[in-house]
């Protein structure tokens, strides 16, 4: 069975197939700041997709039928109340060359390759159902713009290399996203709240 019979296939036995993404989204005050650093990214280089997409964090990405919808929620469900909330604290700015993206640095990965691990179970299960490997995400940032033409990003990267940007919030939920493709605006599925975070004795 070739590749393009076998995706062809896996179309006709799952004909509803979403993108989905787990996502944080910063706090208001956050959001307000990075949201018109978006925008001024956006005047200043002349490129738009940068204030089109609102700030957030992607936990991880995957493809499913919405018939999966349900027994995923429940997986997260459980998932997360073994969470706690934690921080984030933003720190400065950096690049990914590969995919010509600038974004707002994190500072302390851990929470996040924490969740990472407890998501192998969705990633199993997409990959039982004919589809490819869920990406989680062990490098979370937060994008400022992407996708740039590359003189776009040589320039925009050197001057933000220049810049300053601390800010922290904290995280109490996780969010379910779903669209049709990537450019399809998303929709919510389901909010995941963490476990209050434990206070430790003095």
């Amino acid at each position: 069975m070739d590749k393009e019979y076998f995706l062809n296939e896996i179309k006709f036995s799952i004909p509803q197939l979403k993108e989905y993404l787990l996502v944080v989204n910063p706090g208001e005050t956050v959001f307000e700041k990075v949201s018109a650093e978006k925008k001024a990214f956006s005047a200043a280089y002349k490129v738009s997709i940068a204030e089109k997409t609102k700030p957030h964090i992607t936990v991880a990405n995957f493809v499913a039928g919405e018939m999966m919808e349900e027994r995923i929620i429940t997986w997260l469900q459980k998932i997360t109340s073994c969470h706690e909330s934690f921080t984030v604290m933003l720190n400065n700015f950096s690049g990914f060359p590969s995919s010509k993206t600038v974004y707002a640095r994190i500072q302390n990965h851990e929470p996040f390759r924490q969740l990472a691990a407890s998501l192998k179970v969705i990633n199993d299960y997409v990959k039982s159902n004919g589809l490819p490997a869920a990406r989680i995400i062990n490098h979370p940032h937060m994008s400022i713009a992407r996708s740039l033409q590359q003189g776009v990003y040589d320039k925009a990267i050197m001057d933000y290399s220049q810049k300053t940007f601390n800010e922290r919030f904290e995280v109490n939920e996780l969010i379910l996203l779903k669209r049709q493709h990537q450019y399809d605006k998303c929709k919510e599925v389901a909010v995941f709240k963490l476990m209050p975070a434990q206070t430790k004795a003095a």
